[in-house]
């Protein structure tokens, strides 16, 4: 009887160490399948569990990327939940919209590269001559919903993005692929990592060009003024050549990036001016590198280490814009052949230095101060164009020939800003289950003063499979050089008086593992925006507008996602977001960004080497803003398929995408109270891509 009540016992013992062994593999596949999503590191500056990070943050892996099949930064942002990529009209440069907040370039959502600020600083963004943004060279991608300026200091207002570059421990040995798809789009990349004797080395190269989807703009600015001389119906001017280089070297603390980004031929969307511009042609050049060291056991309780890092970023324009085509009369006599042409350039330099410390002598504390300095030198411009204006009126005056007006009347002139910043952050364990961590950042600007910035998020591990946060922080935007300084432009007027932006947030989160294979997380927010940059109109009829401190905004809503690991071969991953922005001056919607967005994806890994994925993404309910009597903007639904192979090294791979299976009508809204663009800007229809690369 004890010997068969043993043998009972051991093969129960057996069973359960066969279970848990099988457990463990699996976890152990869907971590090797997905990367690694349970951390981030731009929460605190440090890398830390994203469950417990004290923001609201996603993490997209390159296994996330390659199982949808995205291609580009825009096709990835779209799948975060609450965010929407919406269109700028002119260049199509895409715009990053966190929780509702939509601005004309939107300057409030701040990109990094491997924590790097990308900010060029005529408008504030990263560039309307932007080209896209591959990603065969990307690790992961951090995304932070919510105020970051505590952190980060400006910009980090409604969200902030932080690109993570391959280095040689992502990317061991060497590929090289090619991929071709819809709208005469060619891409080729070769990317290495491997070791040059002791140091880390890795390196990408690729290059590619687009013609870009040339959908239909059935009416324009032009339209309104003199529709004969429209060259509306007509296709948009999208398109663009592109270069992309990067190096990552990695020695002991020490880790130097470098990136060069070139645009050529790059199309003017919809107009530079909202008027059809079939010729015009922009191009960039972006060179970055930063150098870093650090070390995080200087000694028993310090850590720390520092940055330095150099941005240049070029516009240029070596086709000139048309504004106007030829003919039209925009109040000062009808222009000829070329009709309204312009080429505005700048150049730039931008220089940051910091470094910080931290110390855990304290017990139950770990404590952060971070020093910086920013040197953002937007050192030459240049403009070339064949006419002049009225400054009260706005009116274009024919000047015939086009003429070089970079010294007697350029659009804007040099500008340099310099900032100086001081950060402090304790992350105090006060209990078992409790963690506070609170932050103050001060930053001192040569011409728009200064700004201090607050966060505080309290985490609580309310069970062993549920977290709770409560967070409140506060950001600031400060000023874009062409909102203070812009002259001679006959649109918008530069005004030195602003103000930085401002927001407040407050935000409760749950993270809540309601099994062992699902997690669900819920995002409540309501945010107060203050002294929120516009173009106020002149007060008479066609005036120049100028820039001023007039919006104040307040929003509110929820996102709610879960990843569902349904079997060992099948993820489904789904997110709702609901927002609700409201302009304080009117007491209507502030229009623009959808109130509802549901995302959906299934990646099924249905044999050995072979993944299926599906994705589905709804957006509705955007409004239009108060004074704009155009229809609601459409409502779409897309589903999007991708096929691949993932065979290991010494082997080809390939795969196969379709975006918009069902060919939905995709618009986004256009600007202003319909006049400029009345039927919005389309977008691509159904396209596809074919992909081929090689493992060394």
């Amino acid at each position: 009887m004890g010997e068969r009540i043993n043998a009972i016992w051991l093969a129960a013992i057996l069973a359960v160490s066969e279970l848990a062994a099988a457990q463990a593999l699996e976890e152990e596949d869907l971590a090797l399948a997905y990367g690694d999503k349970a951390t981030v590191s731009i929460a605190t500056g440090d890398k830390q569990s994203l469950r417990r990070a004290p923001s609201v943050a996603s993490v997209i892996t390159a296994e996330d990327i390659a199982a949808m099949g995205a291609t580009d930064l825009d096709e990835v942002m779209e799948t975060v939940p609450g965010v929407h990529v919406g269109r700028m009209s002119n260049l199509y440069a895409p715009l990053y919209i966190f929780r509702g907040i939509y601005t004309q370039y939107n300057a409030q959502a701040l990109m990094l590269v491997n924590g790097v600020p990308m900010t060029t600083m005529l408008v504030g963004n990263r560039g309307n001559i932007w080209g896209g943004l591959p990603l065969e060279n990307v690790a992961r991608i951090e995304v932070i919903r919510g105020p970051g300026s505590a952190l980060y200091g400006a910009d980090a207002f409604a969200g902030v993005i932080n690109i993570v570059t391959k280095t040689a421990t992502d990317a061991p040995g060497t590929q090289v692929g090619v991929r071709v798809g819809s709208f005469n789009t060619q891409d080729a990349w070769a990317l290495h990592g491997g070791k040059w004797g002791e140091m880390d080395v890795s390196a990408y190269l690729r290059v590619g060009k687009t013609a870009g989807a040339r959908e239909t703009l059935n009416a324009d600015n032009q339209t309104r003024f003199n529709a004969a001389l429209s060259l509306a119906p007509g296709p948009i001017n999208v398109g663009h050549d592109a270069l992309d280089a990067t190096l990552n070297l990695g020695y002991g603390k020490w880790r130097l990036n470098v990136g060069y980004k070139h645009r050529d031929n790059v199309g003017t969307g919809a107009g530079i001016a909202s008027a059809l511009d079939p010729v015009g042609k922009a191009g960039s050049r972006r060179f970055n590198a930063d150098l870093s060291w650090t070390d995080p056991n200087i000694t028993r309780d310090w850590g720390g280490g520092f940055t330095a890092s150099y941005l240049h970023y070029a516009q240029l324009i070596p086709d000139h814009f048309r504004l106007f085509p030829a003919g039209a009369n925009v109040g000062g006599g009808a222009f000829g052949s070329e009709g309204a042409v312009a080429a505005p350039f700048t150049w730039e330099n931008q220089v940051r230095l910091s470094a910080f410390a931290t110390y855990s002598g304290f017990q139950n504390h770990k404590l952060r101060f971070a020093v910086g300095h920013e040197d953002l030198n937007l050192y030459k411009t240049a403009e070339y164009r064949n006419f002049t204006y009225n400054n009260v009126t706005g009116a274009l005056i024919p000047a015939g020939a086009v003429n070089d007006y970079s010294d007697s009347a350029p659009f804007m002139r040099p500008q340099r800003r310099k900032v100086d910043y001081v950060y402090v952050q304790d992350e105090w364990q006060f209990a078992k289950d409790w963690t506070l961590t609170a932050g103050l950042r001060r930053d001192r600007y040569t011409d728009v003063g200064s700004t201090t910035n607050p966060r505080f998020a309290l985490v609580w591990d309310a069970a062993y499979d549920l977290t709770v946060k409560a967070l409140y922080g506060t950001a600031f935007r400060a000023p874009a050089f062409a909102e203070l300084y812009s002259i001679n432009n006959p649109v918008n007027s530069g005004n030195p008086g602003l103000r930085p932006e401002r927001i407040r947030s407050k935000e409760v989160a749950m993270s809540w593992q309601a099994r062992k294979d699902m997690q669900v997380n819920l995002n409540v927010f309501h945010f107060r925006i203050t002294d929120l940059i516009q173009a106020v109109n002149g007060s008479a009829a066609g005036a120049v507008s100028t820039y001023q401190n007039v919006g104040n905004r307040k929003g509110k809503g929820f996102e709610l996602e879960t990843v569902w690991d349904a079997t060992r071969s099948l993820r489904l991953t789904a997110h709702y977001a609901r927002q609700r922005s409201i302009d304080e001056a009117t007491y209507t919607d502030s229009g623009y960004a959808p109130h509802n967005h549901i995302y959906g994806r299934a990646d099924w890994r249905f044999t050995a080497g072979w993944l299926a994925s599906t994705q589905v993404n709804w957006v509705a309910d955007r409004n239009r803003p108060f004074g704009d009597k155009r229809a609601e903007v459409p409502d779409y639904t897309t589903l999007d398929l991708t096929l691949r192979t993932d065979r290991g090294k010494e082997a080809w791979d390939f795969a196969g995408s379709i975006r918009n299976l069902f060919n939905a009508r995709i618009v986004e809204p256009s600007l202003g109270p319909g006049t400029s663009l009345p039927n919005d800007l389309p977008q691509a229809r159904r396209s596809f891509y074919l992909q081929a690369s090689y493992k060394l």
